[in-house]
């Protein structure tokens, strides 16, 4: 009961450190998560269930406001949603040791995924004259997109989902950017709609083999709601410098700690 009490609290600080890093909560809940008593594949069930909380909430506003390109979110979502069982069924096949294994070396490429992100990001908000010397990409609409890339991308997010209990968006933002040319808002915006349409499946599978913990993960997700609040309203305040510094030596530190959890 205790674990239970403090999984809100817990869930606003993983709500607030991911919304100043930029990252969905998928990276920080399986640890949190794990601390709490939750077996791997128990934590990476759950954690769709808290992440797919925070997507809603983002993606309505953002449908709300006009923004959700909602034919390039279905592109992105379908395969996903096809994809998300194969990871399911690997999660639950290979042993806890492997999973974690994995989820640390995920942890690392993140590392490099969110800096890209971030550089695409600054890249993207240059001056017009600034980027005049550059190879520019402009954005591509929904009727250009090449479908083979749309389908590449959903099909990867959708394993990841259902294998780490990662939302996917790590994956969509910056392959989205790179390969289909989309601004990097544009991108975020897509992700977090297919995400909700893909931790849905990946939720409703984890739930047909009993791995969700359907409490922790609705406190984890009510705190993660209120912490993204308080985070979004900090971040504009954080140097960009701590930010990346945070943001690397926290993953380095999870996936340190999950390595070591597989061995232990």
């Amino acid at each position: 009961m205790l674990h239970l009490l403090g999984l809100l609290p817990l869930g606003i600080i993983v709500g607030l450190v991911a919304a100043i890093l930029g990252i969905g909560g998928g990276l920080l809940y399986v640890p949190a998560l794990t601390l709490v008593g939750a077996t791997p594949i128990q934590a990476t069930a759950t954690s769709l269930l808290g992440i797919s909380l925070g997507a809603i909430s983002s993606s309505f506003q953002n449908w709300r406001s006009k923004y959700l390109n909602t034919k390039l979110v279905i592109l992105l979502a379908i395969p996903a949603m096809l994809s998300v069982g194969i990871g399911v069924a690997i999660a639950n096949r290979i042993s806890d040791n492997y999973l974690l294994y994995g989820f640390a070396g995920l942890q690392l490429v993140a590392i490099y995924l969110i800096n890209l992100r971030r550089n695409l990001a600054r890249s993207a908000s240059l001056p017009r004259y600034a980027r005049s010397h550059q190879t520019t990409t402009t954005t591509t609409t929904t009727k250009s997109v090449s479908l083979p890339k749309v389908t590449s991308i959903g099909f990867l997010a959708g394993i990841l989902s259902g294998l780490f209990g990662v939302g996917g968006g790590i994956v969509m933002v910056p392959l989205q950017r790179t390969f289909l040319g989309e601004s990097i808002k544009a991108s975020i915006r897509a992700s977090l709609g297919a995400i909700v349409l893909i931790s849905g499946v990946g939720v409703t599978q984890h739930a047909m083999a009993g791995n969700v913990l359907w409490l922790p993960g609705l406190l984890l997700g009510i705190g993660s709601l209120i912490g993204g609040q308080l985070g979004a309203r900090l971040l504009p305040k954080l140097p960009e410098i701590w930010v990346q510094y945070l943001f690397t030596g926290l993953l380095i530190s999870l996936a340190i700690y999950m390595i070591q959890t597989a061995m232990s």
